[in-house]
């Protein structure tokens, strides 16, 4: 597989140690049998408050079924990468996507890493405070001109297995 991207400081720093992250992660830890008990509740961690900034921001927006401020947190380039849909790329293009969605959700982080302007979130999201997690999430963020974080991409999935 050859990767290529106008920006090749993002392979390097973020999107291929996240691949490595997530192929180094035991087999049955992504692949649960079906009818298997869940897996154990990963615990969240407290992140620096520019980062959690962006959860509270993007919780926030979805809440409110805000496409716009929505689509605000990403970068200009920005990408949606949704399980079940192609990609989304650009402000405009996420703002459209995200017209009519929203609704009640509870964004909580497992790990994230920064360097220089780059960096990353990966958590879990649920409906309601206090559920289980029915999905997770990776954010790969970059530091916009005025320091504050914005999402590059953002990609989810369920903890649903599609049958």
């Amino acid at each position: 597989m050859k990767l290529e991207s106008r920006h090749p400081a993002v392979l390097r720093r973020v999107v291929l140690p996240v691949f490595l992250f997530v192929a180094a992660a035991p087999i049955g830890a992504r692949s649960p049998e079906l009818g298997a008990p869940p897996p154990a509740l990963l615990p969240s961690i407290e992140l620096p408050e520019p980062l959690a900034r962006v959860l509270r921001d993007y919780e926030s927006a979805w809440r409110a079924r805000d496409a716009a401020a929505l689509a605000a947190l990403f970068s200009e380039d920005g990408f949606v990468l949704t399980g079940g849909s192609p990609p989304v790329r650009g402000r405009a293009a996420i703002e459209k996507a995200y017209t009519g969605s929203g609704g009640p959700l509870e964004l909580r982080a497992l790990a994230f890493a920064t360097e220089g302007a780059i960096g990353y979130i990966v958590g879990g999201f649920a409906r309601e405070k206090g559920q289980p997690d029915a999905g997770k999430f990776t954010l790969t963020l970059r530091r916009g001109p005025d320091g504050r974080w914005l999402i590059f991409s953002d990609m989810d999935n369920s903890n649903q297995r599609s049958r």
